[in-house]
């Protein structure tokens, strides 16, 4: 089942766990989970979402604290699946309301969070766990099972309360061969299974891929005969903390005589942390500074980039706008190492195009398979169904598509539909004598970060940066008499984002001072009034006349 109406939940019952996803279900980023027992919070990952077209301005998406925002006194710990943005980014957001909440993950996931947090210099409290390690936290036993995943140190977690055992798997996938030698742990999963898993919280993202998710290794070939064939520069775009990608840029680039630059400061920063750790093996000579790299020959550089995304304001991006101090040309070759995140197809093809005009060639996952999901297909999932057995299932991490599809999987082997719960934010699931119940559903919004301001932008504001960005503007200046409400100067129009000469308006004007004089007739001679209908009769002139709803800014002035 799923809803979407606001539904107040009843006071948590003696015994029973409670779970809230406050992001993650419906959308591809933001991923947070909370639950509740017996008065105590844990909240497992707390990510961030990357705005899309239809958000202008907007750097960062957060999920809503609201509903734990008054109790962050009760949140025992913050448990990081692994290092993503979209598990680990709104870490500092949650922590600058109480820096003192513990922080547990695998080493590699908390140096990346440490890294990020020393930014907003925050000093976190820290717990590092291995798979098979196990923590009592609160009310809350936890073990960590190894998964993997398109980054090292990936963890699942099972939670044991009284009221039952649940398993979430973070972002997963079951890659036989892996790079790293790291298996997702089916034998955990099984002995899991075994001891009764009320609750299996699966990531969805490829739930609706039939099959298998390819193989990691299969990619490295494919970026060796590419990086082989290049005769100039190669620019790779991927996320900057996918190290299996990095590692495989780095090896190709060691097998034909080139050196490594890495640009963009996440890219740096991460992929530094990860050579300090030893998730990262670097070739002996091949890192060079990225300074340094433009006094080598073009056909003896890699450089390794973010921007996979087309974020506006990433390395690729600028690149592809010549904002860059490197600038592909004729006889470059740009890989896109990664997937397309659902809602940034149009910025990713906009750089494509930009890149292929420049004279570039470019490799993506469409023409070449230079990339592998991070996350598990509908046959993987399949397996995993069938090796843990659960009672219950709600399915995490993805569009309401993903969801749907991965709970029709658990139906398929045996989950009873009433059992396979198709949540969204906020939906909040009591668990319960193995039975898991939705009892109740939070009104959530968006958080936006916006520079330096987080949570103060609002819906509002971005219909009318859209308005602004697609529309255009007018303002319009009128001065009346207070006494008589008669016009003095003006009205006075001006307008930003149109096509036409302000000359235009001409015909509006005599139209603007006929509606004041009738609402001068009528006895309205407050400003604000007088304001609205100066907006209603250009707008309504503006609507017929040029097709156009402007955002439009009137101001009368009374003398």
């Amino acid at each position: 089942m799923s809803t979407d109406a606001v539904i107040a939940p009843p006071a948590l019952e003696p015994g029973a766990l409670r779970v809230i996803p406050l992001g993650g279900l419906g959308e591809v980023g933001r991923n947070m989970t909370v639950f509740e027992f017996g008065g105590r919070l844990l909240v497992v990952d707390c990510g961030v979402l990357f705005p899309e077209e239809n958000q202008p301005g907007v750097d960062l998406i957060l999920p809503d604290f609201e509903p734990i925002r008054h109790r962050l006194d009760d949140v025992e710990a913050i448990v990081l699946t692994h290092g993503h943005e979209d598990h680990i980014g709104a870490v500092p957001y949650l922590l600058k309301h109480k820096p003192d909440i513990p922080l547990i993950g695998s080493g590699l996931t908390l140096a990346l969070v440490e890294a990020k947090l020393k930014e907003h210099r925050i000093k976190p409290f820290t717990m590092t766990v291995r798979e098979g390690g196990r923590e009592q936290v609160g009310p809350f036993e936890l073990e960590f099972v190894a998964v993997n995943h398109s980054i090292p140190d990936a963890l699942a977690v099972a939670i044991r309360t009284p009221a039952g055992l649940v398993l979430a798997t973070g972002d997963f996938k079951m890659d036989q061969l892996p790079l790293d030698g790291r298996l997702t742990d089916l034998r955990a999963f099984a002995r899991l299974g075994e001891e009764g898993v009320d609750l299996f919280m699966v990531d969805s993202t490829n739930a609706d891929v039939p099959g298998f998710t390819p193989l990691e290794r299969s990619i490295g070939p494919v970026l060796d005969q590419v990086i082989g064939k290049a005769p100039r520069r190669v620019i790779v775009a991927s996320f900057s903390s996918h190290v299996h990608r990095v590692q495989q840029v780095l090896d190709a680039a060691a097998a034909h005589g080139r050196r490594l630059a890495f640009l963009g400061r996440s890219m740096v920063r991460n992929m530094t942390i990860a050579e300090q750790l030893g998730y990262l093996q670097v070739p002996e000579g091949v890192l060079i500074d990225y300074k340094k790299a433009k006094d080598l020959p073009d056909d003896q550089i890699v450089y390794m980039s973010t921007g996979s995304q087309g974020e506006p304001m990433a390395v690729l991006s600028r690149m592809a706008n010549l904002d860059h101090a490197i600038e592909p040309g004729p006889g470059d070759t740009v890989i896109l190492a990664s997937s397309l995140i659902p809602g940034n197809e149009n910025a990713v093809y906009r750089v494509i195009d930009g890149l292929i005009k420049l004279g570039a060639t470019v490799v993506h996952k469409g023409n070449a398979k230079v990339h592998v999901s991070g996350h598990a297909a509908a046959g993987e999932l399949l397996y995993c169904y069938n090796i843990v057995k659960p009672r219950n299932v709600l399915p995490i991490h993805g569009e309401h598509r993903h969801l749907f599809a991965n709970a029709q999987l658990a139906i398929d082997t045996g989950v009873p539909a009433d059992r396979a719960i198709r949540g969204e934010n906020g939906t909040v699931v009591d668990l319960r004598d193995g039975v898991a119940r939705v009892v109740g559903q939070l009104d959530l919004g968006f958080v936006y970060v916006d520079g330096s301001t987080v949570g103060e932008i609002t819906d509002a504001d971005l219909k009318d940066r859209r308005i602004l960005g697609e529309e255009g503007f007018i303002s319009v200046i009128v001065v009346v008499d207070s006494a008589t409400g008669r016009i003095i100067s003006g009205p006075e129009v001006h307008a930003r984002g149109f096509a036409e000469d302000d000359a235009v308006f001409e015909d509006v004007k005599p139209k603007i001072a006929a509606a004041l004089a009738e609402a001068a007739r009528s006895g309205v001679h407050d400003n604000r009034a007088l304001s609205q209908v100066v907006r209603r009769t250009i707008g309504r002139w503006v609507n017929q006349s040029l097709r156009r709803r402007p955002m439009i800014v009137p101001l009368v002035i009374e003398a």
